[in-house]
């Protein structure tokens, strides 16, 4: 009512660069490539992304109009003719929430993947790593920075998008370990010396060990002749 639409601008911006673009979309390139295209991990992601879509069309509509108007025709599901004529979207709202894993929670491991990210990019400026798949990760962090990573599980991982993590009690980090910005996590990254899976690309052990498929990993062979691999979170 008050036309601040810079605003609207800077929150929705915001959005699609940092909790979108600098973090979920990111995270769940793997789940979209490399699991079953009918899968539940698949399937569940891109029902996630339909939601996200319904609200940003009409988020964007007062100042974007004829771009709202273009998205809104490609949409998927029954829709009136114009964007224009529908009010704010409640999905997001009506949604289960998980009570372990809100925004606070959520924040927490943004700040942890930031801190990662500068050191996997230190460690690409000083050629000890390629791309951020050829990395391991320990993250040493205070007793409340450990409980909430380990609801993660080994999901962690393809959070801040590395082949492998590991989560240690801070007072074990070795002297060689970084100190982040973050207050209570010192972390250690290590070039892998595992062979790379020629369809997801992470580095693991059991590379080579599956005879009809010796250039994959066992989870990528799962996702395709078996009933697919489980994910929670990420």
């Amino acid at each position: 009512e008050q036309y601040r639409f810079w605003n609207v601008y800077s929150k929705v911006h915001n959005f699609c660069v940092q909790e979108l673009g600098g973090f979920y979309l990111d995270i769940i390139k793997d789940r979209q490539y490399t699991t079953g295209a009918d899968s539940l991990p698949r399937r569940s992601c891109q029902t996630a992304l339909y939601h996200i879509a319904e609200a940003l069309v009409r988020w964007i509509a007062p100042i974007l109009a004829f771009t709202a108007e273009e998205i809104w025709q490609y949409l998927p599901g029954e829709r009136n003719e114009s964007v224009m004529l529908n009010t704010w979207y409640a999905g997001l709202a009506e949604l289960p929430k998980d009570a372990a894993l809100d925004r606070a929670f959520w924040d927490k491991v943004m700040a942890v993947k930031a801190a990662v990210n500068k050191e996997l990019e230190n460690q690409r400026a000083a050629k000890t790593i390629g791309g951020n798949l050829q990395a391991e990760v320990t993250l040493y962090a205070d007793d409340a920075l450990v409980a909430d990573l380990a609801k993660l599980g080994d999901e962690l991982r393809f959070v801040l998008i590395t082949s492998a993590v590991e989560v240690a009690p801070l007072a074990q980090a070795p002297a060689e370990a970084v100190e982040s910005e973050l207050v209570g996590l010192k972390l250690l990254v290590k070039k892998t010396g595992y062979a790379k899976c020629g369809r997801c690309w992470h580095h693991l052990p059991d590379v080579g060990t599956h005879a009809a498929h010796p250039e994959i990993c066992g989870r990528c062979v799962e996702n395709i002749e078996g009933a697919g691999e489980v994910r929670h979170h990420a």
